[in-house]
């Protein structure tokens, strides 16, 4: 009715204006006629009005008046038509990965591009040419990488591998969905914020095949997904996001360096030391690392990796399962979600626990599923203890605790998911940990002895002042995804009481013990 508005789609892996819409015009034709989701994005340019028609009064209007249908179809079928030919579209220089089909490092490089959101041709090979370091990635036309590493490919790709600054209000290390939910918050509410993340945003919940408990999706959406659309809005928010970069060290510097945060004062700084020396400051640090899987204990695994056996599994492994007799050890929510989705993709698939059931350890909707899915089988009590084949994984020997009895059986793919562990020993040691590594927080991290301000630490904050930990590093925290997005939020709230402190708080006043 007034303003304007403009359609846009992501194309290629950037977001194009394909539309304009100005009073008189509408848009949406093409799922009120096909009943589908709307296709592409529509967003308000300055000040505008709409009228919006729901499903019954659409249709209320078009039995009243048949010219109503007759043009939405219409202008529907043009609109399909151009967003066919987007479609269509090939990027002037299509990115292409070249290894052979079971090669730890072409696996390893096709997960980083995927989970990068990297689009990207594979051409898999039966047999490696002699000669050849593999993986091969051509790039620009005419580039070709051999067997590089993972920052020259990012560098190569596009993505942001250095900080744009050396000091922001707040540095975030790692991209799960704690990290990324703060990064959408921090940047939201003007704070300078730079994500760090050492292989690709989305941590653990990035490789689930589907969540299916998380609010507002009623029918599930992949890890990878909700992470690529979390990434898009901290981008778009403003904060920083950079790939390929571990920490070194974490250490506290004096106040009065860098310049001044977005609330006028800045308390004691802290450093982060990246791989190659670079150093960047901020007030606040969140730690949102999360936890990595744990190893299988068996003799000569190293030389299956990437060639049968992984560590975690992901919807970019479809490839690697199609066809396969495929065998997953673990028993929690990730092993479920794991199974369910390669199912259609395996010859077959086994699950491999070691408790004597499933129900101690993953949620009731997929044992449920996995129940009715006859292509699933779970073998409990039961463990692998051996690994075989010559060029590749072909046998795994599998023990029966109840009986005693290691039975050999044919094994294409092995996906281990055992359980994580926190990756947090380079931590200083003014940062407190529990007995498995896990950060400590708000209470616990109070009768640290390295906390030493006379307020208490926020609910979220460890033994080192400024410095906060959410999601699964943190001691204590609920293993699942909303918990993890809720402490991100909860975070920044945290950080805007911390950075309104003043030099010296007196003890006990209430606003420094809420």
């Amino acid at each position: 009715m007034e303003g304007r508005a403009e359609i846009t789609k992501v194309v290629n892996g950037e977001e194009r204006v394909i539309g304009v819409r100005k009073p008189g015009q509408f848009f949406g034709e093409v799922p009120m006629t096909l009943s589908a989701p709307f296709p592409a994005s529509g967003r308000a340019v300055g000040d505008a009005r709409v009228i919006k028609l729901d499903v019954t009064v659409y249709y209320t209007l078009a039995a009243l008046a048949p010219a109503v249908p007759t043009r939405v179809a219409g202008l529907a079928r043009r609109y399909l038509d151009s967003l066919q030919e987007l479609a269509a579209e090939q990027p002037e220089h299509p990115i292409r990965l070249v290894g052979p089909r079971q090669h730890r490092a072409t696996h390893e490089l096709a997960g980083f591009l995927a989970r990068n959101h990297v689009a990207f041709d594979r051409m898999t090979l039966d047999e490696a040419a002699p000669g050849s370091a593999y993986p091969v990635l051509e790039v620009s036309g005419d580039r070709r990488l051999e067997a590089p590493p993972m920052r020259e490919v990012a560098t190569a790709v596009g993505l942001h591998v250095e900080p744009d600054r050396t000091d922001y209000d707040v540095i975030i290390i790692g991209g799960g969905p704690a990290g990324l939910t703060a990064a959408v918050n921090a940047a939201a509410e003007g704070l300078r914020t730079v994500l760090l993340e050492s292989l690709a945003p989305g941590g653990q919940a990035g490789t689930s095949s589907r969540i299916e408990n998380y609010t507002g999706f009623p029918f599930g959406i992949s890890g990878d997904d909700l992470a690529s659309r979390a990434l898009k809005q901290a981008k778009r928010l403003g904060a920083e996001v950079v790939v390929t970069r571990t920490v070194a060290e974490l250490r506290h510097e004096e106040a009065g360096l860098g310049g001044s945060h977005a609330g006028g004062r800045r308390p004691d700084l802290k450093a982060i030391v990246l791989d190659g020396g670079d150093v960047l400051r901020a007030p606040v640090v969140l730690l949102a690392t999360g936890v990595e899987w744990r190893t299988l204990p068996i003799p000569g695994i190293a030389g299956f990796l990437g060639n049968g056996v992984y560590y975690g599994a992901a919807r970019s492994d479809a490839s690697i399962a199609q066809g396969s007799r495929l065998s997953i050890i673990g028993a929690g929510n990730s092993a479920g979600q794991a199974a369910l989705f390669f199912s259609r993709h395996a010859a077959s698939v086994t699950m491999i626990v070691r408790g004597a059931s499933l129900e101690a350890s993953m949620s009731r909707y997929l044992i449920d599923q996995i129940a009715a899915n006859d292509r699933i089988r779970v073998e409990t009590r039961s463990e692998v203890v051996d690994l075989g084949g010559d060029t590749g994984l072909e046998t795994i020997d599998v023990l029966d605790k109840a009986s005693g009895e290691t039975t050999r059986r044919d094994c294409d793919v092995l996906f281990v998911m055992i359980g994580a562990d926190a990756v947090t020993s380079w931590l200083p040691p003014s940062i407190a940990r529990d007995s498995h590594g896990f950060v400590l927080t708000g209470q616990d991290a109070a009768v640290a002895p390295h906390w030493t301000p006379e307020r208490r630490p926020f609910a979220l904050e460890t033994s080192s002042a400024g410095v906060f930990a959410i999601g699964d590093v943190r001691s204590g925290s609920v293993k699942r995804v909303a918990a993890g997005v809720g402490e991100g939020g909860m975070a920044v709230a945290f950080v805007h009481q911390y950075l309104a402190l003043e030099p010296s708080p007196a003890v006990g006043t209430p606003s420094q013990r809420s």
